[in-house]
């Protein structure tokens, strides 16, 4: 008897989708913004959204939560910030803190430990890749980003 295996399945590629993120905060704490720029295969998103009192830190997460959650299937990433806390949380320290139920080498309880958490989980949906961009320095998508997280702070204002 001779077995007859089923065709492999097509091998669907994922979409990839270059993402910038900038976090915006009049006072720290203060009125926020957070914004993002999406591209992808010739197509642009924009979002942006405030808070009227948080943090430059919380609003920098959120505009990379914000810009995960607004895809809508797992798609091959690379997110550029001008964060180092972004980006050095999510490919240095994220594991210890994992390790240490989210508390620092110090012991102390991770700061917007929510936020991290939140993120974590949604970057596992995706191929992420991580990129520092200096901000301020003329990198048009960090412009893009940094104009969006300013009309963040202006809609947290009203």
């Amino acid at each position: 008897m001779t077995e007859v295996s089923a065709p492999a399945a097509p091998r669907i590629s994922k979409p990839s989708v270059v993402i910038y993120t900038d976090g915006a905060c009049k006072g720290n704490p203060g009125p926020g913004g957070w914004g993002a720029w999406l591209s992808s295969g010739g197509h642009e998103k924009e979002l942006c959204g405030g808070e009227a009192n948080t943090t430059n830190n919380r609003m920098e997460l959120t505009a990379v939560i914000e810009a995960l959650t607004s895809l809508k299937r797992s798609c091959n990433i690379v997110i550029y910030t001008d964060s180092e806390y972004v980006r050095k949380g999510m490919t240095e320290w994220i594991s210890g803190w994992q390790r240490r139920g989210w508390k620092t080498a110090d012991g102390k309880p991770v700061k917007n430990a929510e936020l991290w958490q939140r993120l974590d989980a949604l970057r596992k949906l995706h191929q992420v890749e991580w990129r520092w961009v200096k901000g301020h320095a003329g990198d048009p998508g960090n412009e893009r980003a940094d104009a969006l997280a300013n009309k963040g702070v202006t809609m947290a204002g009203r």
